[in-house]
């Protein structure tokens, strides 16, 4: 008599659980590959004009090695609304037996797992009874069906519940511990692997808190090591590592593709190579809510790369955990992409999101943002709209890192509120101080004003070509420009201490647009109309054209020290201040000059009545210019000097 068979007669079930458990696991792995080779051969079926999904990867994984089955999604078929299948009877048998694989442990438990036997019992009835190469639709559904609101009992939820159970069992016998991790049947060189993975998965399961997950079991099965984290309580979210020698195979399935993606994100700098299937949405399978499959693998140079990219892939799974929470609570302040840009951010600092979900997330937000007072947030208002993607980010970045260190440390969640609001705050005044948006709209200015020059010193006039590239990038800098007044009014409307500021941006917007008309004016007189243009001409233009970029220049140092001043400051910030105040004041005066030299440049070259108008078209609007940042210049002036609680 075989030693497992006199085991059995003598009662001692408890001695052939380690080995039942480690088959069971891997029936488990058997069957769901069953059941999505069922998947696809129905989505063929329906649709045998596409390409079916191979499962090759998934097959050898699973340890599955037959060819009836790989090929049976090309064969499959629609007959009067129900699916032939060549093999039918053949995948109906190799599911009954691993089913029973699968219960065997259940033989050494109590009556508490009775209800398993039964609808386990139920389903080797039915395997039993079916014949022929036929499902009908309710069948199939029967078979792969996710949803337990549903009447019936599928075969792929109680898969799903007795691999919990099994898994429950596994952590019940295992015959020792490994850094939390529970271990039977290991080899010597497993344990080092087994102690990265959980050093890794230690360093980072507090950012969990009191959410339950992140179980682990480990074995040896053969030539491989078996390492499994249930991660949290959802039935299909299950990760489970081999290691063989010095490769890694992870085989890793999830309810949400969102989320699979973000963890492939988190563990590309190992270099792992993916091959995943996402089951398709139909309304027999799965109650139309599919989950992702997915494999990946990855070799390791040496023993020190291995247990590297083991505690890599240990640490990263706590931030799967609630992850679609907490990106849904993100989604009122930032887009899709932003919201997962955060959450990647929090679990690569190691922060994480569980703390920002505990300490109340988006009311966490909301209530700051009511507190900045001031009409920096009105109802529907977007955080994003108001800081910018960037600040949004880095704000709610912030938060979560605060949530964290706050909660660890075993401070009150009140605390966070606070912090959170102290942090808006100072973000909101960055960007209601205005200078962000007079810096920029500067910039454009000074971007208008050095492409004139640059255009006159490599005769642009002389290249229609050239001179139309000047003027369309001209209008574009110009609309931007536009952009930022339009943006400042909106604050203006919500905000009285951002009016001055948007009464400067509007007085700015006038510089913008005079410059714009001159290198528009540039691209006609390239355009033919450049009769009479001598040295004396463009020469005089040019000093024109030089003159009112100094201008800008100053124009950009006035307001970058301006940002700066205060009533507290120094005596040498408002001298150099009003210095570059000064320069602009007398620029504006040396364009007056410049344009009258101008004048008599052009009237004594050109004789052309167009040329002559667009030449001197060309030199007022570049001093006009000059008096529009003379204009803008006493308006900062205004500003700086209320900065300064100081009088004109």
């Amino acid at each position: 008599m075989r030693k497992t068979e006199a085991l059995t007669a003598m009662g001692q079930h408890g001695l052939l659980l380690p080995a039942r458990i480690k088959a069971a696991l891997a029936a488990n792995d058997r069957l769901k590959v069953y059941l999505s080779v069922l998947q696809c051969a129905v989505t063929h079926a329906g649709q045998p004009e596409n390409d079916f999904l191979r499962l090759d990867a998934e097959l050898a994984a699973a340890g599955v090695d037959l060819p009836w089955l790989r090929d049976m999604p090309s064969s499959a078929q629609l007959l009067d609304g129900d699916v032939v299948l060549q093999e039918c009877e053949r995948l109906v048998a190799a599911l009954a037996q691993d089913l029973q694989i699968m219960c065997k442990p259940l033989d050494a438990t109590g009556p508490g797992d009775d209800a398993l036997r039964e609808r386990a019992e139920r389903w080797q009835t039915w395997f039993a009874s079916f014949r022929g190469q036929r499902l009908t639709p309710t069948q199939v559904n029967k078979f792969v069906s996710g949803d337990r609101t549903a009447d019936g009992d599928s075969l792929h939820v109680l898969v799903m519940d007795l691999h919990r159970r099994i898994n429950q069992l596994a952590n019940e016998i295992s015959s020792e511990e490994i850094d939390g991790a529970h271990v039977w049947h290991l080899e010597a060189e497993d344990r080092p692997r087994v102690a990265a993975f959980m050093r890794g998965l230690n360093r980072t399961a507090p950012l969990r808190f009191d959410h339950p997950g992140l179980d682990t079991a480990a074995t040896r099965d053969g030539q491989r090591l078996i390492l499994q984290n249930d991660i949290g309580e959802n039935d299909v979210h299950v990760l489970v590592l081999h290691v063989e020698g010095r490769a890694i195979t992870l085989s890793y399935s999830d309810l949400h593709s969102g989320r699979f993606d973000f963890f492939k994100t988190l563990l590309a700098p190992l270099g792992m190579q993916w091959e995943e299937i996402a089951s398709r949405a139909n309304a027999a399978l799965n109650a139309g809510k599919p989950y992702t499959f997915g494999t990946g693998r990855l070799a390791c140079g040496d023993d020190a790369q291995l247990d590297a990219a083991l505690e890599t892939i240990g640490a990263n799974i706590v931030f799967l955990i609630d992850w679609n929470r907490a990106r849904k609570r993100l989604l009122p302040f930032v887009s899709k992409r932003a919201a997962i840009a955060v959450l990647l951010d929090a679990a690569r600092a190691e922060c994480g999101h569980m703390a920002w979900l505990k300490a109340g997330a988006e009311t966490l937000i909301y209530a700051a943002m009511q507190a900045a007072g001031g009409g920096a947030f009105r109802i529907g208002d977007r955080l994003d709209a108001i800081l910018g993607e960037a600040d949004a980010k880095a704000f709610l970045l912030e938060t979560m890192e605060t949530a964290c260190r706050t909660q660890r440390q075993g401070q009150p969640i009140a605390l966070v509120a606070d912090e959170t609001r102290l942090l808006i705050g100072k973000r909101v005044r960055q960007h209601t101080s205005g200078f962000d948006l007079l810096d920029e709209h500067a910039g454009y200015c000074h971007a208008l004003a050095q492409s004139i020059c640059d255009g006159l010193m490599l005769d642009a006039l002389g290249i229609p070509g050239a001179a139309r590239d000047l003027a369309a990038r001209a209008k574009l800098w110009e609309r931007q420009a536009d952009h930022l007044v339009m943006r400042a009014r909106d604050q203006a409307s919500r905000q009285p201490q951002w009016e001055p500021f948007g009464q400067l941006v509007e007085l700015s917007d006038d510089i913008a647009d005079a410059l714009e008309e001159a290198a528009f004016l540039m691209s006609l007189i390239a355009d033919g109309h450049m009769q009479g243009w001598n040295r004396d001409v463009h020469e005089s233009v040019s000093r024109l054209a030089d003159a009112v970029l100094y201008a800008t220049q100053e124009h950009v140092k006035a307001l970058a020290i301006a940002r700066s001043l205060s009533a507290t400051s120094d005596a040498s910030d408002s001298d150099a201040f009003l210095a570059a105040s000064w320069n602009v004041l007398r620029s504006e005066r040396e364009c007056d000059e410049l344009l009258r030299t101008g004048r008599r440049a052009i009237l004594g070259a050109i004789s052309d009545a167009p040329a002559l108008m667009l030449a001197n078209d060309l030199a007022c609007a570049l001093e006009l210019a000059s008096d529009r940042l003379l204009v803008a210049g006493y308006a900062l002036r205004a500003v700086a000097f209320g900065r300064t609680e100081a009088k004109a």
